[in-house]
């Protein structure tokens, strides 16, 4: 079986809403590493020192090749990310092998037969 693991960097107002998105989709888990930094093509400005800028997470999705792009699409669409600059982005990376998915492989598998 095939996965993708799809990497989403969300403002943390809509994680969510990200995370829902991708359970609708097909997603059977999600990973979310809270209150990380990061800096688009114009830095935000800071008041005497301190960082204005809205807190992100990391949101890690492990998911069946087969449903990545329509899950991130989802998140595309329920983050606003091509809507709201800043908003968040959203990529997938293949993945060449994985364990430790005893618990969530039969629905993996189910997912899988009724798409053939």
């Amino acid at each position: 079986m095939k996965l993708k693991l799809i990497v989403a960097l969300v403002s943390n107002d809509k994680t969510d809403t990200v995370v829902d998105a991708a359970r609708a989709g097909g997603a059977t888990g999600a990973t979310i590493i809270t209150s990380v930094r990061g800096e688009g093509l114009k830095p935000q400005k800071t008041f005497l020192g301190l960082d204005l800028a809205a807190q992100r997470d990391v949101v890690l999705f492990l998911v069946v090749e087969t449903r990545a792009r329509d899950i991130l699409e989802r998140i595309r669409d329920a983050g606003r990310f091509e809507q709201e600059p800043g908003a968040g982005i959203a990529f997938q990376i293949p993945i060449e092998d994985a364990v430790g998915l005893t618990t969530q492989l039969p629905t993996i598998l189910e997912e899988v037969d009724d798409e053939i």
